[in-house]
């Protein structure tokens, strides 16, 4: 317990993502952004990945989880964990392929890369790329906004009540059973973390829990459902209520999105100011006692406060 961290991973929600589109029934909360990525996969922009992106949404629902390395910290980038994608040993992708053949035949693109692994791998991280810019990107802003809230929330559970009570809550089918932790989504045969810790990482795209092994040497993740999923593509329009006529729009939208821990940039990005505008109205929130701030490395999370969360649910 230790060594337990938390840790959010822009790859596993890309390649989960393009999953949901395969089947949008199980993912209906997401619907409104999978119809416009069903859409996007028309493009023929996406046509030429369209062997390598089909082989990270198989319909056979085998994980290939080889394709996803267990996620580091909070803060990774995308291009930081494709760098690792790209350079896996050719040994783990192959026994990862071979452990997929034992359920399902093998698409032409996955006997490729059980082939010449080194030379096919990039070609895969260009593909994962390619979607994320043109599908998730757009909106990676709103998504990580919902799973900072999550980490936050976990933390905070932490602090008060103990990690016993963490793993109680983070998902209906995980439990204690001993001194193991057991759910009938994770693999039966068990994995001995021999006092190595391990990684949770919350998944807005994720229905159910995954263990991400890891290749040796590396921590094992579980990745589980995120809380406030339906948050992710809610619209909160504050430009015409009694708050908007108080704190004025700009400030009154920038406090809207501070429900959820959020940086200067996020927050850029979800309003379409500028960084030097949100950080002036930030300002003035803050010491107004509607936000509070606080470090994390070198990003500045913003929060609405007590005051500010009752002025929001008064609106």
């Amino acid at each position: 317990m230790a060594n337990l961290r938390f840790a959010i991973s822009p790859l596993w929600e890309t390649v989960a993502s393009l999953r949901a589109t395969a089947d949008p029934g199980r993912h209906a909360i997401h619907l409104p952004w999978i119809k416009k990525a069903l859409a996007l996969q028309k493009n023929p922009a996406l046509a030429g990945h369209a062997a390598a992106l089909a082989a990270l949404a198989p319909r056979d629902g085998v994980v290939r989880d080889f394709l996803t390395p267990s996620p580091r910290c909070p803060l990774a980038e995308i291009e930081e964990e494709l760098a690792v994608l790209a350079t896996l040993p050719a040994e783990r992708v192959r026994a990862g392929l071979e452990t997929v053949a034992r359920h399902t035949r093998l698409s032409v693109f996955e006997r490729r890369l059980a082939d010449d692994p080194e030379r096919v791998l990039p070609e895969l991280a260009d593909a994962v790329l390619a979607w994320w810019q043109a599908s998730l990107k757009p909106y990676w802003p709103r998504i990580r906004s919902v799973l900072e809230a999550d980490l936050a929330h976990r933390t905070r559970q932490l602090g008060e009540d103990g990690i016993r009570e963490v793993f109680a809550h983070l998902h209906p089918s995980l439990r204690w059973s001993g001194d193991c932790l057991v759910s009938a989504d994770l693999p039966a045969r068990g994995l001995d973390l021999d006092g190595g810790g391990i990684t949770l990482a919350p998944s807005v795209f994720a229905a159910r829990c995954h263990l991400l092994a890891g290749r040796p040497g590396t921590i094992p993740c579980v990745v589980y459902p995120s809380r406030a999923v339906a948050t992710v593509w809610e619209r909160r329009d504050t430009a015409e209520d009694g708050l908007a006529r108080l704190l004025g729009r700009s400030r009154s939208r920038l406090l809207a999105h501070t429900s959820s821990p959020s940086t200067t940039t996020g927050l850029a990005q979800l309003t379409g100011l500028s960084l030097g505008a949100v950080s002036q109205h930030l300002a003035v929130l803050r010491d107004a006692g509607l936000v509070t701030s606080h470090r994390y490395r070198r990003e500045v999370h913003y929060t609405a406060s007590e005051l500010g969360v009752a002025l929001l649910d008064r609106a």
